[in-house]
């Protein structure tokens, strides 16, 4: 039986992983920098197989020990500051949370056990400015925030210890990939929250920005099935995860606001404070290299998916209104 370890176990991408690799019969050990007995929500359906050990990326000592106590056979470094925004405030702490602690984990797996296979999410964040879109995984990479510094210093590890020391290191630059599982603060997560509370008359007005900033949205378990299948593979490789097609925000909101039958111009302002100019590269994947290479493509659709998101938050309000009449 192959045991893995996932950091990062209980977000979105390590849930899903956790529930993937469970249903194919590994033994899953979880990274949470919380108390391992604490209630995880996303981990329901597979907390009684799968054993928790406590880490915190920025103390190294913890990511080290966490290695030499389980010796996976697979680790998936997923942990990472999700929210690019706040690269911004603490630049220091995000170089040291992504580049850092990536570092200190493929240190870890070439001291102890190299033969650990180890996968990265890294990011489209890491191309940027790039001049070309869809991006691949030879894309220049200008990035345009701390995070995406941070991200390809991640990524640029990767390569440099795969080459240099022969570790079955994986780099997955994943483009947005969503799911009732993402927090509040991301941005198809409060379309389909807004449609569902206007539906059931929670709300009355859903505010956003630009509705022609494009991005590149699937489905976070085509993703981390990605990830498992590059570490299938017999050699090690860097990986575009992505849908191949670049959608604008109103495409998103038309869609959710279609779920619950009601047309997104009567309930959606745009808030100038909220507009940003333009980006010079949409950020759009090539995923023909997973396809060719792995077999992989998505298979949940955008429509799919936005659809699964916003009945969870029909689900979850009409809960939420049961209990408080």
């Amino acid at each position: 039986m192959a045991r893995a370890l996932i950091t990062g176990i209980g977000g979105q991408d390590g849930s899903y992983l956790a529930e993937l690799l469970v249903a194919k019969h590994y033994e899953v050990v979880g990274l949470v920098r919380r108390d391992p007995d604490e209630d995880i929500p996303t981990l329901r359906e597979v907390e009684d197989r799968v054993e928790l050990v406590r880490g915190d990326l920025l103390d190294p000592a913890s990511l080290r020990r966490a290695i030499a106590d389980v010796r996976p056979d697979e680790l998936y470094h997923l942990a990472a500051p999700t929210f690019v925004p706040a690269s911004w405030e603490d630049p220091t702490s995000t170089m040291a949370a992504i580049a850092g602690a990536t570092s200190t984990l493929l240190a870890a797996v070439l001291e102890i056990d190299r033969s650990i296979k180890v996968h990265v999410a890294t990011s489209s964040e890491i191309f940027g400015d790039a001049g070309e879109s869809p991006q691949n995984e030879h894309s220049p990479c200008r990035p345009r925030a701390p995070y995406g510094v941070a991200k390809l210093a991640a990524h640029g590890m990767v390569r440099v210890m795969r080459a240099h020391h022969g570790l079955f290191a994986c780099s997955g630059i994943t483009f947005n990939h969503e799911s009732a599982r993402r927090p509040d603060h991301f941005l198809p997560r409060k379309v389909t929250r807004g449609a569902a509370a206007i539906k059931l008359g929670q709300a009355d007005a859903l505010e956003l920005g630009s509705m022609d900033a494009v991005r590149d949205w699937c489905h976070a378990r085509d993703v981390v099935r990605g990830a498992w299948m590059a570490l299938q593979h017999d050699e090690p490789g860097d990986y575009v995860f992505a849908s191949g097609i670049g959608r604008t925000v109103e495409d998103l909101v038309t869609t959710a606001f279609n779920v619950v039958g009601l047309d997104w111009r009567d309930h959606v302002t745009v808030n100038p404070a909220f507009v940003r100019a333009p980006e010079a590269t949409p950020p759009v994947g090539d995923p023909t290299r997973a396809r060719e290479v792995l077999g992989w493509e998505a298979e949940t659709s955008f429509e799919e998916m936005i659809r699964e998101m916003v009945e969870a938050d029909l689900a979850e309000t009409a809960q939420y209104m049961a209990g408080s009449e």
